[in-house]
């Protein structure tokens, strides 16, 4: 094999890091107004369609919801069909898309069986750069995006960048620092007993269902 110098190497190494596919990023999907059901106020529950102020009381007191389909059996599945949909255009709690189930994946708004099947299909996943990836194989890139604010991967906790744990909903940049600075987790617990000195139980288990410990 001809040797290459050194300068070659470090031109070779670049044209490497340029060509090789990108790690994801933000693996929460981006969303556009979307509401999550553990966080809205009640202000902007009270925007949403056919959202009474009772509804709105009900939602906030049965905080925290583990996922959707709880959501859907507190709330959701008590309203006629059509506003259920408008509703979970504009409030939904993001599905898991590694471990979400298809009762589940049947909440997203306009989802059909071929597409929940889809979904299933290339489990599991890394990141969402694979999620855009293998449904752009069915649809546009406007329906790819409108479907990728309804889902997430779970985010490591040890490795992930400072842009995927910012893609939490409601993380704020002191919680960022304070995921960080715990590192390395070697279990779920120590996540759960570090992160509970800064903010109650309900909250810890919000944010634990986007992270994993790896």
């Amino acid at each position: 094999m001809e040797s290459i110098g050194r300068g070659g190497w470090i031109v070779t190494a670049a044209l490497a890091m340029v060509l090789a596919p990108q790690q994801s990023s933000a693996q929460v999907g981006r969303s556009t107004g979307m509401l999550e059901p553990n966080l809205a106020t009640k202000e902007q529950l009270l925007t949403l369609p056919g959202v009474t102020a009772g509804l709105a009381d009900g939602i906030i007191a049965g905080r925290p919801y583990r996922d959707m389909l709880a959501f859907h059996a507190a709330h959701g599945s008590h309203l006629p069909e059509a506003q259920r949909t408008e509703l979970y255009r504009r409030l939904f709690l993001p599905i898991n898309l590694n471990s979400a189930t298809r009762e589940e994946i049947m909440l997203v708004p306009g989802m059909g069986p071929r597409m929940a099947h889809e979904f299933e299909e290339y489990r599991p996943y890394d990141g969402l750069a694979r999620f855009r990836r293998e449904i752009a194989k069915y649809v546009d890139a406007a329906e790819v995006a409108r479907l990728e604010q309804y889902v997430f991967v779970p985010i490591p906790l040890n490795t992930a960048s400072d842009e995927d744990i910012m893609s939490i909903p409601g993380m704020t940049s002191r919680m960022l620092h304070e995921f960080k600075e715990y590192r390395p987790y070697d279990r779920i617990e120590r996540f759960r007993r570090e992160i509970g000195k800064y903010v109650d139980a309900n909250e810890v288990a919000r944010l634990e269902r986007y992270v994993v410990v790896r």
